[in-house]
């Protein structure tokens, strides 16, 4: 006789591989960043929630299909964190879960108004894109610049009646996309070389690919300065500046993990910026 606990388990063992698989920590970062920016743009309460769960649909439909794509390929490397790769996760449940996350992603985007609703979608065809082999490609950035430069338009454009955000709100977007590509993916160039996947960054190796996502990063924080400096006092934007300018000298001396947590840095000041450029 099957108790309600035995099939309990297995429920939750799939929902648990189920968020491990959705690419837990971007879906949630690019969803939060982006709503808080819509928050700061002035989107009305029914739109801000309309937009996080547009942008939480697409960005779980990328995740669920990066792990469908690259099972057999994380299962050569032996990836213990990949459920799929594992035997955590079937490759059924995922697959319904990735069908279900288009189809929301789908009705939610259009509910955001047609033209925002078909940048959004493009912008995850993007990822998809990435994902189907792009990221195999000396194109590897080219799915994040157009992803991040877009996102911004899409979450002022969700509001009926708005234009779109200042020029230099995408632009940084498009270049705080290809470093977060770049700083992404330095930690596994290895695996990925292993197993033939040699995007930009792997024909860069990890001492040039970090000092170039470095410099998008920095470009992009000077760009989000310029936009944000009536709205934000200038001793902020001065602290700012002069982290970012250690961040960046540390890239130039140092060696080891230390680009990479410098890019990381540089990363999160720009999502503060971002935010405060609403």
């Amino acid at each position: 006789m099957t108790t309600s606990s035995t099939v309990r388990d297995p429920l939750r063992a799939e929902a648990a591989g189920l968020a491990r698989a959705c690419h837990p920590g971007p879906a949630i970062a690019v969803t939060v960043v982006l709503t808080a920016y819509g928050v700061s743009a002035g989107l009305s309460p029914v739109r801000v929630v309309l937009i996080a769960a547009t942008l939480l649909a697409g960005q779980l439909s990328i995740g669920w299909s990066n792990d469908l794509i690259d099972a057999a390929r994380d299962r050569s490397v032996g990836r213990t964190d990949k459920p799929l790769a594992t035997g955590e996760l079937s490759t059924t449940t995922t697959r319904l879960a990735c069908v279900l996350a288009v189809l929301a992603t789908v009705v939610l985007s259009l509910r955001c108004g047609l033209v925002a609703g078909l940048l959004h979608l493009g912008c995850v065809a993007a990822g998809w894109a990435y994902n189907l082999g792009l990221k195999a490609t000396l194109f590897s950035w080219l799915p994040y610049a157009i992803a991040f430069g877009g996102y911004p338009i899409v979450v002022t454009l969700a509001e009926p009646g708005a234009g779109p955000p200042p020029w230099f709100v995408p632009a940084a977007g498009a270049l705080l996309g290809v470093g977060a590509h770049l700083v992404n993916v330095l930690p596994d160039l290895a695996d990925d070389e292993a197993t033939g996947v040699r995007g930009l960054p792997h024909r860069l190796g990890y001492r040039r690919a970090s000092l170039l996502a470095v410099a998008n990063l920095a470009a992009a924080t000077v760009l989000l300065v310029f936009g944000v400096a009536n709205a934000v006092p200038g001793a902020v934007l001065a602290v700012v500046l002069a982290t970012v300018a250690v961040l960046v000298g540390l890239t130039l001396v140092a060696r080891g993990r230390m680009p990479f947590r410098a890019a990381i840095g540089i990363a999160l000041v720009d999502v503060l910026l971002l935010v405060l450029a609403g």
